[in-house]
């Protein structure tokens, strides 16, 4: 996943077929799939085969070589032709309340949150003279919007999300630094992690950690094949 600056945002002109398969793109292949086992274009074999074959792919184009020689490959209109469309650059008016769901302090001190946690709506991180950690790189995503609100004076925040999320940030530094590396998902279900706020003779750092994914998004992708494939087998 491309992994880009404020300065360098991604435009629609990427090719489809390169964009990584979404859960809906999977089912789009599958229901094909299906379909041809029915009409008797697969038999049982190939029909296994070929689903097992959409589970295991990555990309856009790697799932149409499933549907390639099948009628409906030529005439069908789904997602992966609609243009893409990035995540929005502030969360939806009224998504997110205004208080926060947790704090994150350190005063003189380090505060970190890790590991298989799951982040609420809005977590607020706080460094005066001491540093705060968020890593969303392993946490489970119960809502789809995240607001972080960082603040760093004299101090350091540091904020990673996995690959497969959007991440965009609004904020600024007095006499400190303030960077988002922007990131955008081709999942149409993926998380989108909002960081703002401020550093002053500080620092406040978002970008993603490489190698990590959602592990839910996936899991979602995997349910729904399989059930597919048990329907069908």
């Amino acid at each position: 996943m491309d992994l880009q600056k404020q300065t360098e945002p991604r435009t629609a002109a990427a090719p489809v077929a390169g964009l990584r398969a979404s859960d809906a793109d999977r089912d789009r292949i599958a229901d094909i799939l299906r379909e041809a086992l029915a009409e008797g274009r697969l038999n049982a074999d190939e029909h296994a085969e070929r689903v097992e074959g959409v589970l295991n792919a990555k990309t856009v184009g790697e799932l149409e070589v499933f549907i390639q020689d099948l009628p409906a490959a030529h005439h069908h209109q789904g997602p992966a032709a609609a243009a893409y469309t990035p995540a929005p650059n502030r969360p939806a008016a009224g998504a997110i309340p205004p208080v926060a769901d947790e704090n994150v302090v350190a005063v003189f001190s380090q505060a970190s949150r890790r590991g298989r946690w799951r982040p609420g709506r809005r977590v607020h991180a706080y460094a005066v003279f001491g540093s705060v950690e968020i890593d969303l790189s392993e946490a489970v995503f119960e809502y789809q919007q995240v607001v972080i609100k960082a603040v760093s004076v004299f101090g350091d925040v540091q904020v990673r999300v996995p690959e497969n999320v959007s991440l965009r940030g609004t904020g600024g530094g007095v006499l400190g630094n303030f960077e988002v590396v922007m990131l955008d998902s081709a999942e149409s279900e993926a998380p989108v992690v909002y960081v703002d706020g401020w550093a002053v003779l500080g620092n406040v750092e978002a970008r993603p950690r490489r190698g990590k994914l959602v592990a839910d998004i996936l899991d979602r992708v995997h349910r729904k094949v399989d059930k597919h494939l048990r329907k069908h087998m």
